[in-house]
């Protein structure tokens, strides 16, 4: 495999995937760039939907596909907004992904206005087919366990980050550096995992 395209518009995650799998020396391609329309997300499980997204891109480019399908589950409000995170608060407007994360942690801390239980966790599951139809895709999945604070901290990360706190570390995922977060979040984890099948295999 010298060739990856990653189901993903998201500039966040590409730049955290990209990164994470630059050791690998396979040429990674965001799906855009290709010309790959985002694909439908209409399943209620993480890993269905990275499937779906996996497989959409691998079938328009002829090409082995990742895709992660990822989000915060709050414990009070029953895993919510769990796989609706990245549209959790409806759209409006320019539809900035900016904008859209805002309004989302808006309405994450409108939810937990009286909750006592802040606790939480970032839940992502990683997802590489080597064709549209294949049969046995590589599957990775990871957790990142924290608490939602009152009001953001840190200009850094994306989504929910800057409400995430991470109490051992003392920091939200937002005041982390890029080199920090690619160490220990979900999505992190997740790919680390991944790239230990992908060498594996590479040597059998």
């Amino acid at each position: 495999m010298n060739k990856l395209v990653i189901a993903s518009n998201n500039p966040g995650k590409l730049r955290e995937i990209g990164a994470i799998l630059a050791p690998l020396d396979i040429e990674v391609v965001p799906q855009g760039v290709l010309g790959v329309s985002e694909a439908e997300e209409p399943y209620d499980t993480f890993i269905e939907n990275a499937l779906t997204k996996a497989r959409h891109a691998s079938r328009f480019t002829s090409l082995p596909a990742l895709a992660d399908d990822s989000g915060v589950c709050v414990h009070a409000l029953g895993g919510e907004p769990g796989v609706h995170s990245a549209r959790y608060a409806e759209a409006v407007g320019s539809g900035q992904r900016e904008d859209q994360d805002r309004r989302n942690n808006e309405k994450l801390l409108q939810a937990l206005a009286h909750a006592t239980d802040r606790s939480a966790h970032y839940y992502c599951v990683i997802v590489l087919v080597r064709h549209a139809d294949d049969p046995q895709p590589l599957i990775a999945e990871a957790e990142w366990h924290g608490e939602i604070l009152q009001a953001p901290r840190g200009q850094g990360g994306f989504g929910y980050d800057p409400l995430f706190l991470i109490p051992e570390l003392g920091k939200t995922g937002a005041e982390l550096s890029v080199e920090e977060k690619n160490r220990v979040s979900h999505r992190a984890r997740a790919l680390a995992i991944l790239v230990d099948r992908l060498r594996t295999l590479s040597r059998a």
